[in-house]
């Protein structure tokens, strides 16, 4: 399909055929009763129009977001927006960009009502497209997070996405996501399916194509933090889509020119100190990476990175240095890294 002719259909079935979160034809959407008891007070506070219009198939607000500027791709009609909102608080800001009218109207229709109760105004929206980041009014170099909620899959360009999202981030930024993979990849009849396509499936990346992606574009480490299969509901659909299998995951994607393109050993461990607000028991960065408060644990080179380059450095003490390399880091391999029969994984209640 032509790029514009993808993005036309799009915006229809986003703005015109789903009324709803309702209308949706696969699992992607999680359960109310998945959602983090720190994150539900958050929800509670939204507007019940903004919920209903709901579409994602993860959850992106990472932790240690006050006084950050974070941009949301491909916000729709504003639910993480509002919720990022009262997480950065009023010294941050949250920037949501949308191509669809319809969301973008549902979403601005409700800023005022939002200031009012959160006591401060701290976010805007913008009508644009993601794969055209550098084309809207957003400085190079000017955020800390930025994030998107199974939208990635819908581009036609997933390289200038990339490409502008490496831009937009400061140095230790991160690239915090949700998004849909196939366990292979996608054949053109179900690419070129519409409905298939707008339920975020005929647009998902099989799994190592994205990790080549990233890294091609700077990401040189790529790392999961959840995931879960996804079921077509629709009959229907399954059918067309079969035997292709579906997955939502969470990644994060870090700015950080001292990454290596593998986990090599130096000898190097962290000992979480428990200050991260929301997270005094452990910290998860990502899948294999549940680090329990106060205790040892050895830690990669990249990974090290990741703690002390980022916005996590205050949180962490660091042991060891990379005068001393000890070869690859035991259990860096490169099977699919999805659990197929899992109902989740990765954080508990890490859901949308």
């Amino acid at each position: 399909m032509q790029q514009e002719h993808v993005k036309d259909q799009v915006k229809d079935y986003y703005g015109r055929q789903l009324q709803g979160t309702a209308d949706l034809k696969t699992s992607a959407c999680c359960d109310a009763s998945a959602v983090p008891i720190w994150l539900r007070p958050l929800l509670a506070r939204i507007h019940p129009e903004v919920l209903d219009r709901y579409y994602g198939c993860g959850l992106v607000c990472p932790p240690l977001l006050e006084g950050c500027r974070v941009l949301d791709l491909g916000c729709g009609a504003g639910r993480d927006v509002y919720a990022l909102a009262q997480l950065v608080g009023p010294r941050g800001e949250v920037v949501g960009v949308d191509m669809t009218d319809e969301q973008l109207a549902v979403a601005e229709r409700h800023r005022a009502h939002h200031a009012a109760l959160f006591g401060y105004d701290n976010v805007r929206f913008v009508q644009g497209y993601i794969e055209r980041l550098d084309e809207l009014d957003l400085a190079p170099g000017s955020f800390d997070v930025i994030v998107s909620n199974c939208v990635v899959n819908l581009s036609p360009d997933k390289d200038a996405v990339l490409a502008g999202v490496q831009r937009l981030l400061k140095p230790g930024g991160e690239f915090y996501f949700s998004d849909v993979y196939a366990d292979r990849r996608v054949p053109e009849a179900v690419r070129n399916d519409a409905v298939l396509y707008g339920e975020c499936l005929g647009g998902a990346l099989y799994w190592n194509d994205f990790l080549r992606l990233a890294q091609r574009h700077g990401f040189a480490d790529p790392r999961l933090v959840e995931d879960r299969p996804l079921d077509i509901t629709d009959p229907a659909l399954a059918a067309r889509a079969a035997p292709l299998r579906f997955f939502s995951a969470t990644y994060r994607l870090f700015k950080l020119e001292a990454l290596e393109s593998a986990c090599e050993d130096y000898g190097q461990a962290v000992v979480y100190r428990g200050t991260v607000p929301e997270h005094p028991q452990r910290f998860v960065l990502d899948k294999h990476h549940d680090l329990a408060t106060g205790r040892v644990f050895p830690v990669c080179g990249n990974t090290w990175h990741m703690l002390r380059g980022t916005r996590f450095a205050p949180h962490f003490d660091f042991i060891g240095d990379f005068s001393r390399h000890f070869g690859l880091f035991e259990g860096c391999g490169s099977s699919m890294p999805f659990d197929p029969a899992a109902a989740g994984s990765g954080a508990a209640g890490a859901c949308c």
